[in-house]
């Protein structure tokens, strides 16, 4: 049996011209479609994929050159070549169907060779134009591919991230509505004593106290404060108030010492000092737990605000990026895998200019290095990231001190699917799609300096440059 060697749509009003073509395809390996006008060939291609299409010119209702300019405006159909086979030996004809996107032109009678050889060429170029489509798909699957994975990889932490802020704030919400009813309950209290106008005004400064110290609590040692503590605590029992134990922290807060008790209680008699101690343990505990909820909203918002930033959300593809604006957001998304044992030094040039760019992507690249420099230190090292500029490129390194990459494999980094790290941590594209985002779609460079103790990738990006699909 003869091998098939592509599928070939002819297209001709000649019944006669038709079948001679279709015979001869056939005994050359070829599987034949007919089509006996225009319209008819538009709808059978649209029905069926065909690898060259043999079209006549002169054709009753939709000519050749109608049907031409129907299948290379189509984005379907356009990469179908098609070979022009006319009676109309005519130079204009042959360059007009050029220009439209015919691949060939032959004038009839056709020379069987010839045919032959226009159409293993025409198959050919499309063999590799579908390879080149198929590669396209394939990097851009991967690419996205690697998103999602990197997204995975950040979620945990992310969630991890709100959570903590958002429990806070939540739990600082709940203790906020004990701690009022239980203030009402004192001001009731309050209200029965018949204060003096500088008892009055003792009140006012403590209530102001409360206030500037919720925000900005005495600073002082676990040791120093644990003692602190355990003396008012005794103090207060020794005055008979209830729950001495909790009172006494809030008074160190405060800055209180047994002196600063002492001249509270000489202003206050003991039937007013235990409702007056209660009232301002209670008014501090309010203005602390309305710092801890703004401090957990802000810190909400702040991680919102940074995840919009890092993902370019509502923005155009390209904007005016803001390097070490990227970075810093980039720094928020990874907070949780920053560990205790890790520093992370800004070393950002003052007067960085903006670039034109894909901000999105460019953050891709960021958390891909900035992510391989914390894995590679294992909790503990340092990350300095630096900027500078020169005329032509803005300049980013990534540096670590951690234990390098081996030299023998170097070359390697930016291949595919290769890795250092162990199976199931890294999918080996992340190097490779950030290369690709530098140096082809934003024309710039990136380069690795590893030695151990000693890792720094460099990025740059031209100041000036017009941006690639």
């Amino acid at each position: 049996m003869m091998e098939e060697h592509g599928h070939i749509l002819v297209v001709d009003d000649n019944r006669m011209n038709r079948m001679k073509l279709s015979i001869s395809l056939e005994q050359q390996g070829y599987t034949v479609g007919l089509a006996e006008d225009g319209q008819q060939a538009l709808e059978i291609l649209e029905r069926q994929s065909f690898d060259v299409v043999l079209l006549d010119i002169i054709m009753p209702g939709l000519d050749g050159y109608q049907v031409l300019e129907r299948i290379k405006g189509d984005p379907v159909l356009r990469d179908i070549p098609v070979i022009v086979i006319s009676a109309l030996d005519e130079i204009d004809s042959a360059v007009r169907c050029i220009e439209m996107g015919a691949e060939d032109y032959l004038p009839k009678p056709f020379n069987p060779v010839l045919l032959r050889a226009r159409l293993n060429a025409s198959l050919q170029k499309k063999k590799l134009r579908d390879l080149e489509k198929a590669y396209l798909q394939q990097e851009v699957m991967l690419r996205q591919s690697e998103k999602l994975a990197t997204i995975g990889k950040l979620s945990a932490g992310m969630a991890h991230e709100l959570n903590n802020p958002a429990a806070a704030a939540q739990r600082g919400a709940e203790q906020l509505k004990d701690a009022f009813l239980s203030l009402q309950k004192i001001h009731r209290k309050l209200v029965e004593l018949d204060l003096t106008k500088e008892q009055i005004e003792t009140l006012l400064a403590l209530n102001g106290l409360a206030h500037e110290k919720a925000a900005k609590p005495a600073d002082v040692d676990s040791l120093t404060r644990s003692d602190r503590e355990y003396d008012l605590e005794v103090w207060l029992e020794e005055q008979g108030v209830e729950n001495a134990w909790e009172i006494a922290p809030t008074l160190v807060n405060l800055g209180y010492g047994r002196g600063d008790l002492n001249k509270l209680s000489t202003d206050f008699p003991p039937s007013e000092f235990k409702t007056i101690i209660a009232w301002l343990h209670l008014t501090y505990t309010i203005y602390s737990l309305q710092e801890e909820i703004g401090h957990g909203s802000r810190r909400v918002s702040e991680i919102v605000k940074a995840l919009k930033a890092y993902s370019y959300m509502d923005q155009a593809p390209i904007q005016n990026v803001d390097i070490h604006e990227g970075l810093d957001n980039t720094l928020v998304i990874l907070r949780s895998k920053l560990k205790p044992g890790i520093k992370v030094h800004r070393d950002y040039a003052a007067d960085l200019p903006k670039i034109q760019a894909y901000g999105s992507e460019l953050n891709q690249v960021w958390t891909n290095l900035i992510d391989n420099a914390i894995d590679a230190m294992d909790g503990v090292g340092e990350i300095t990231l630096s900027t500078r500029h020169d005329e032509q490129w803005v300049i980013v390194d990534v540096i670590d001190n951690g234990p390098g990459i081996p030299e023998g494999i170097q070359s390697k980094l930016y291949d595919p699917f290769f890795t250092t790290k162990p199976p199931g941590k890294g999918t080996g594209l992340g190097l490779n799609i950030s290369h690709n985002i530098i140096v082809h779609k934003h024309q710039g460079k990136i380069t690795i300096d590893s030695q151990p103790g000693h890792t720094r990738f460099e990025v740059r990006l031209p100041l000036e440059y017009v941006p690639v699909e």
